[in-house]
């Protein structure tokens, strides 16, 4: 036992924490950085310009608390999402992990339980310790996918309180059908549970995999939650939301903390928001990059899940641990997710994914 985990089991730590590690990926300093799903290519010029102009018409107020309501930034987010939606749909947080955890303090808690379908976002059990909710887990099939039959089944058996969905799928890639979602949402009915639909990679979904906010009307218990740190590129920021009925809103209403979203986060956001049409030409060339790293892998025999995100997940390997640190010797940092034989590597720019296939290519017929 080393001395830093000495120090901390002397503190009256709760006991359920007593032994877990901290969330988060490695942080190395090396020229391509392709493990965390970042967007690689940063934000436009006249993007950071209307920012940091919208920061400056904020600063002068910096003295005072923000907007608690944050009215222009839901304002806008309804706006961009469409379907109808208006600002009384919408809540934001610091980061979409910051929504989730608000959610769980709303309808979660000690006695109480939330489900997802492992391999997925591995955030959702830890917010779930976090809030004391009891985390318990369904099945997928072989190839990572979710059937309407299984997930209704499973969730019918489980009776769970909170439901989470993750499409695309995170560390898969893979998206879902909505017929999944309803069938989730109508097996959920008789615990009365909250299903949350987390479509952090939407924008990078492939046309005909339609977002969960179609679904949205009539749907008092149904959640969506997005963020800007993807499609966006604004991971530094820390901006999440999600879509609902208003009264869910006003449950976390109850739970959140005081003036949560600083005056600058928000002038960040507006601004963005401003501009989503150029930022979301980057999403096409992420795509296209995406697509090419699919291609490629499976011609160089390997087995990459089909994506809908900014990101794909890649098997066929007999030593990823040796062809992570191949590649890093080479300067480029993929993830490695913990699924037997598997890799997960983010679309880059097109040099970025050219010096990781090239690099790969030289690992595999070494």
């Amino acid at each position: 036992m080393n001395e830093q985990l000495e120090n901390l089991n002397r503190l009256p730590l709760r006991d359920d924490l007593r032994g877990l590690t901290p969330y988060g990926a490695p942080q190395l300093d090396v020229p391509i950085l392709l493990n965390v799903n970042e967007n690689t290519h940063g934000l436009p010029e006249h993007v950071r310009r209307a920012i940091m102009a919208e920061i400056e018409s904020v600063v002068g107020g910096l003295n005072r608390y923000p907007d608690r309501e944050f009215t222009r930034l839901r304002q806008s987010l309804a706006t961009y999402l469409g379907h109808g939606l208006t600002a009384d749909n919408i809540w934001a947080g610091n980061g979409s992990n910051e929504v989730l955890q608000q959610i769980l303090q709303a309808f979660g808690g000690p006695g109480r339980t939330v489900m997802s379908f492992p391999p997925t976002y591995s955030m959702y059990p830890l917010l779930a310790s976090g809030t004391g909710t009891t985390y318990v887990t369904g099945t997928r099939a072989a190839d990572f996918s979710l059937s309407a039959d299984s997930a209704a089944e499973q969730i019918r058996a489980q009776a769970p309180n909170l439901v989470f969905l993750c499409t695309p799928n995170n560390p898969t890639g893979t998206g879902m059908e909505l017929d999944v979602i309803e069938a989730a949402y109508e097996a959920g009915e008789a615990s009365n549970a909250v299903v949350v639909v987390d479509e952090a990679y939407a924008e990078f979904s492939h046309a005909d995999n339609p977002s969960a906010l179609q679904l949205l009307p009539g749907r008092e218990r149904l959640i969506v939650s997005r963020t800007m740190s993807k499609a966006f590129a604004l991971a530094g920021a820390r901006i999440g939301y999600f879509a609902a009925a208003p009264q869910v809103s006003d449950a976390l209403r109850l739970v959140r903390l005081p003036y949560h979203l600083s005056a600058i986060t928000q002038a960040t956001a507006v601004a963005a928001l401003t501009h989503a049409d150029s930022l979301l030409s980057n999403v096409e060339d992420i795509k296209s990059q995406r697509d090419r790293i699919v291609a490629e892998l499976t011609g160089l025999g390997l087995k990459p899940a089909p994506s809908d995100s900014n990101f794909v997940l890649f098997g066929g390997l007999e030593n990823p641990r040796a062809v992570w640190e191949g590649l890093l010797e080479a300067g480029v940092l993929v993830r490695d997710v913990g699924i037997d034989g598997h890799l997960r590597v983010t679309a880059g720019t097109e040099a970025e994914t050219t010096a990781f296939l090239d690099r790969l290519r030289e690992l595999l017929t070494a």
